[in-house]
């Protein structure tokens, strides 16, 4: 990605989150967009954290503390959704 300016380096990370029992099965997503740095900043966080920038935000999701993080999660926002799903679920 050395050559490729800055408004090309959009990315996004994509989570999936599936529910599958007997009766059917439910599957939510969250989605985080963002834009990949030309090098890395922050210490915090793990994988590709250093390198993302999160739409929104203007430090690397390694900058973040862990509840902006948690606050804009695809992972999150996926499990997010599910959980209203599995309490109607259960009721």
């Amino acid at each position: 990605l050395a050559d490729v300016p800055d408004e090309r380096r959009g990315a996004a990370f994509v989570a999936a989150v599936a529910l599958v029992w007997s009766d059917g099965e439910i599957v939510e997503t969250g989605r985080m967009p963002g834009r990949i740095l030309h090098a890395e900043q922050g210490e915090g966080g793990f994988g590709y954290d250093p390198l993302f920038v999160a739409d929104g935000n203007d430090i690397s999701n390694a900058e973040l503390t862990p509840e902006q993080k948690d606050a804009i999660s695809h992972r999150g926002q996926a499990l997010r959704a599910l959980a209203p799903r599995i309490v109607a679920i259960l009721s």
